[in-house]
């Protein structure tokens, strides 16, 4: 297997993500597979990594965290794009203008050593359902929307710059 598309993923948003990528890299000539980093028994069978995550709290999951923690040695000399799944798109005015300091927040919880090639912040799918009663009253008194967020030509877009940059690197 060439790339490993790993997820953590809350609510499916990011694995549906993780999977789009993984069609585009296969449609571009790639060896592409979408997995949950939780079940990656071999992390040294792929030579390039484009990992995502859920983001809660500014905070990527605990799989994910777990996985470039524990896998410094196989990340380190190869390629790696990074990708965050949250709900910039979901919120309005003000508020929407600080989603892109949510990546440098998003980064500090991962290991400092961690190289990557780029770093991407993805609206998701945004329910009342995965809120707790106070957060959907605190969501929707800062004017959040509840919807399917996903920029579909965003993620796509990004998947194809990634396959131009790895044909480019002869993997």
């Amino acid at each position: 297997m060439d790339v490993l598309v790993g997820y953590a993923t809350a609510h499916g948003s990011t694995r549906t993500i993780a999977e789009r990528m993984a069609a585009v890299l296969s449609r571009a000539g790639l060896t592409a597979e979408a997995r949950p980093m939780t079940e990656v028994e071999d992390a040294d069978a792929y030579r390039a990594f484009v990992l995502g995550s859920a983001v809660h709290g500014q905070s990527w999951l605990p799989p994910a965290v777990d996985f470039v923690r524990n896998n410094p040695d196989v990340l380190g000399p190869r390629p790696v794009w990074i990708f965050s799944v949250g709900m910039p798109a979901a919120l309005r005015g003000p508020w929407r203008r600080l989603a892109p300091k949510e990546l440098p927040a998003i980064e500090d919880g991962l290991p400092p050593d961690l190289r990557h090639r780029g770093h991407r912040l993805f609206s998701g799918v945004v329910g009342p359902d995965q809120l707790p009663r106070t957060g959907r009253v605190l969501f929707r008194l800062v004017g959040g929307r509840f919807g399917d967020f996903r920029d579909w030509d965003a993620v796509e877009a990004w998947a194809t710059d990634i396959a131009g940059e790895l044909r480019a690197d002869h993997l």
